[in-house]
């Protein structure tokens, strides 16, 4: 990586973490019986990853997540939540670095193992919240309430950055995302080829 590419991953890494902030921030629905709330910030943490690769979007998500956290006052959770989403977002990048040669269905021209990806990290998500709320707690019954809500979050997460994703992946922006499709890489190589 050149000196242009890594302040270009910078750079993005910046934006992707605020947009994490915001995204979180804009409608933080509290959890009943519980301290946590549930909100739009995943559907960022995901987008951060195919854009930016588990490195770099797992620092925006775990960072941008943090930040969120105190910024709306639920400050108990900024040090869980900077572990947890971290650690999500290089689940989901690590699984899709490993399954980015594989060929396999699209849904809405989003390839399938991306969607897994999110899943895995998802899933991730909802145990380590489930032990850091245990923790807070000091009993591991009251957070079971928690895991429907985190759940649900990662899923309308999963959707949304599906869609935002699939949309960008049919614009020229899409050759600045670290994962995408083996066949569009090798495309983009060939174009490059052409033009020399």
């Amino acid at each position: 990586m050149n000196n242009k590419d890594k302040l270009t991953k910078i750079i993005l890494t910046g934006l992707m973490m605020a947009m994490t902030v915001v995204a979180t921030m804009l409608i933080p629905i509290p959890i009943p019986f519980s301290t946590g709330y549930v909100h739009m910030g995943d559907a960022m943490i995901f987008l951060s990853v195919l854009i930016l690769g588990w490195k770099y979007g797992g620092a925006a998500a775990g960072m941008g997540s943090a930040l969120a956290d105190l910024f709306v006052g639920y400050a108990v959770w900024a040090p869980w939540t900077l572990v947890v989403k971290g650690i999500m977002a290089i689940i989901m990048g690590l699984f899709i670095q490993k399954s980015m040669q594989k060929k396999g269905f699209k849904i809405i021209g989003v390839p399938v193992y991306q969607l897994l990806g999110m899943i895995f990290g998802g899933i991730f998500m909802v145990a380590g919240y489930y032990v850091a709320e245990g923790f807070i707690y000091g009993n591991f019954v009251s957070p079971i309430l928690g895991v429907p809500w985190n759940i649900l979050q990662f899923s309308v997460g999963t959707f949304v950055a599906t869609l935002l994703a699939a949309a960008i992946y049919k614009t020229p922006i899409a050759r600045y995302f670290e994962y995408r499709p083996a066949k569009e890489i090798s495309n983009d190589e060939n174009k490059g080829h052409e033009v020399l």
